[in-house]
């Protein structure tokens, strides 16, 4: 009975070795795409701006290469039901930022660690290392639930470093940088918003039941009762803390815009979202009116080309410049290399998004778009196909986090809406938020992987 045991766990194993890894193999060609993509890309960076082919085109283009294919290799031995879309878009989004990156450095003369290209490629090798060891440390994800509140915490406490004396950088602007060891700045906000993700899903599991009550039915929609607007209050209490003690209005409505969504989902109730709107228009209208800075940013949005009420030389200058470039684009844009985004304060961080209009154009400042896109419903496919409600609303909240940031970004610097102070996710340069951004493609991974092996499961 042992032998025949044995014999069957034998033929078990070695068929699974033999079953093509579809969602891998699916994955290895996304991938093999998307670094040609982005080699093609920092080659033409070089033929446009230097007029020629430096072989250290081919160390940077092979570095990145290497890493996305280690993150490949890892997913086949532990997680070959991960979702095959999202370590390839990745990777694309964090190439053509390095690109950019890059042909920034050409104009300005950067060579070397003072190039900003090279810091953004270290810690591109540190972001994916720190992916690789979630995936393989990471064996089933609903572990995290455990210690909702220890994340919670934890989440806390980052946010409130930049006031920790020692830690702080001075910053005219915001509050949101620490100083480690003297020489790297991190900005703890980025794993922050990754750390509460945690808790407020780990936190919506355990109450979903009383905050899901049934209210009082007003104009055709279920409103809560009053004790159920607690945690709704509170979080919305800190986002508010977060915008004036450390001048950061993305994070603080990033934060907020989070746990409204992720209480949409676990609820159901559309009451929620016009509760939430309805506390994020009575902040902006306090704010613009107690805080000047808030108000500066109000007044930028609306009275941009109004001499008189925006100095163009100073606090109007980067968001014209933007502006300019991105018409200077067009539809097709100037070409690689071919553009002056160098002229834009902070073209490769803030305003990443407008050197990309303006050497790519429209188009494929499109094209980029639909990238974000496509990697967000992939996250929220993943969220909405998953059976336990923990793993449901942290894939949803992190998607949705991202969808936020994106827009967040791209509609401050298009003037849609005021500018605030966020990264654009994978493209912009800055380590915090390119770790940060990866270890929530980790997390996706990981989640997918789960939800693909639970039965009656199914993610196309």
């Amino acid at each position: 009975m042992t032998a025949v045991s044995a014999d069957t766990s034998v033929v078990t194993a070695l068929r699974k070795i033999r079953t093509p890894q579809k969602q891998r193999n699916r994955e290895f060609w996304l991938l093999l795409f998307a670094v040609a993509i982005s080699a093609a890309a920092l080659t033409l960076v070089q033929l446009g701006a230097l007029g020629a082919i430096d072989p250290m085109i081919f160390v940077i283009g092979g570095i990145l290469a290497a890493l996305a294919f280690a993150l490949h290799v890892v997913l086949r031995v532990v997680a070959s039901d991960a979702d095959p879309f999202v370590v390839p878009i990745a990777t694309l989004l964090t190439g053509l930022g390095i690109a950019m990156i890059y042909r920034i450095d050409i104009a300005k003369g950067l060579t070397g660690w003072d190039a900003f290209s090279s810091k953004q490629l270290a810690w591109t090798g540190i972001s994916i290392a720190g992916a690789i060891a979630v995936v393989i440390l990471l064996r089933n994800y609903r572990v995290l639930y455990r210690f909702t509140y220890i994340f919670g915490l934890v989440g806390i406490v980052l946010l409130l470093l930049p006031f920790v004396p020692g830690l702080r950088i001075a910053d005219a602007n915001a509050q949101v940088w620490v100083s480690l060891g003297g020489f790297i700045s991190f900005q703890p906000g980025e794993l922050a918003k990754i750390c509460l993700a945690i808790f407020f899903a780990g936190y919506l599991v355990r109450t979903r039941e009383s905050l899901s009550s049934v209210g009082k039915k007003f104009l055709g929609i279920t409103w809560p009762r009053m004790r159920e607007l607690g945690p709704v209050v509170v979080v919305w209490l800190i986002s508010l803390g977060i915008i004036v003690t450390q001048r950061d209005l993305g994070t603080g409505t990033l934060i907020f815009g989070m746990f409204v969504a992720m209480l949409y989902v676990a609820t159901g109730k559309t009451s929620w979202v016009l509760i939430g709107l309805g506390m994020v228009a009575a902040g902006v209208a306090v704010a613009t009116q107690v805080l000047s800075y808030v108000q500066g940013r109000f007044t930028n949005w609306l009275f941009l080309f109004d001499a008189d009420k925006v100095d163009p030389q100073n606090a109007g200058y980067q968001p014209m410049q933007g502006l300019f470039g991105l018409a200077h684009g067009g539809l097709i844009g100037t070409g690689w290399g071919q553009g002056r985004p160098q002229i834009t304060p902070l073209a490769h961080s803030d305003y990443i998004i407008t050197s990309l209009g303006e050497e790519l154009g429209i188009v494929g400042l499109f094209a980029i778009l639909c990238l974000y896109m496509v990697f967000i419903s992939r996250g929220l496919r993943i969220g909405l196909a998953g059976q336990d409600d923990f793993g449901k609303l942290l894939a949803v909240g992190l998607s949705f986090t991202l969808a936020l940031q994106v827009f967040i970004m791209v509609g401050g610097v298009t003037r849609v809406i005021p500018l605030t102070g966020l990264t654009t996710p994978f493209l912009a340069a800055g380590g915090s938020s390119l770790i940060a951004n990866w270890l929530i493609v980790a997390l996706l991974l990981r989640i997918s992987d789960g939800v693909r092996r639970q039965p009656r499961t199914v993610i196309g």
